[in-house]
C-alpha cells in the first residue's frame, strides 16, 4: 500500500471518529437539558416537604405551598422564605 493510500485511508478513518464523537456529543448535550422550572413543579415539592411533617402543621404548611404558587403565578418567582429565585414559567 503507497504511503498516499495509507494517508487517505487514515485520515478518512480519523474524519468518521471525529463526526462519530461530536453527533455522540450533541445528543448527550441535548438529553442533559433540564426541564423548565414550573411553579407548579415548585408547589408539587413544597408539597412533598409538608407531608413529611407533623399532622397538625400539615394544614398550615399545604396553605402556604398555595398561597407561594399564587405569588409565583404573578411574578414568575419563588419565595420560600429562605431563598428566592425567578425565571419559572408561570405554569
Amino acid at each position: 500500500m503507497s504511503i498516499r493510500r495509507y494517508l487517505g485511508a487514515t485520515l478518512l478513518v480519523a474524519t468518521l471518529l471525529v463526526a462519530t464523537l461530536l453527533v455522540a456529543t450533541l445528543f448527550v448535550a441535548q438529553a442533559a437539558q433540564a426541564d423548565p422550572m414550573k411553579c407548579s413543579g415548585e408547589e408539587a415539592t413544597c408539597r412533598q416537604s409538608c407531608a413529611q411533617l407533623p399532622k397538625g402543621t400539615l394544614s398550615s404548611c399545604l396553605t402556604a405551598c398555595g398561597a407561594r404558587r399564587s405569588a409565583c403565578m404573578r411574578t414568575g418567582c419563588w419565595d420560600d422564605g429562605r431563598l428566592r429565585y425567578c425565571g419559572l414559567a408561570k405554569q
